[in-house]
């Protein structure tokens, strides 16, 4: 796995925990399984851009938020 994937993985994570939201609640606003988004945190999945794009939009955020 690409640094830069890892680390787009690892900011998924970050940005949830920041604010205070449950993998099962995001889960459920993106519409994947709580199991699929703990891979996608633990950096065993790598997920489509639209995962990504419907995780940021749930978080408020845009997909070039985690890049930082």
């Amino acid at each position: 796995m690409e640094q830069e994937t890892e680390k787009i993985l690892e900011n998924i994570r970050k940005k949830r925990t920041d604010r205070g939201i449950s993998i099962i609640n995001l889960a459920n606003e993106v519409g994947i399984s709580h199991s699929h988004l703990y891979y996608i945190e633990s950096k065993r999945v790598v997920p489509s851009i639209d995962i990504v794009i419907k995780i940021a939009k749930s978080l408020n955020l845009t997909p070039k938020d985690f890049f930082d």
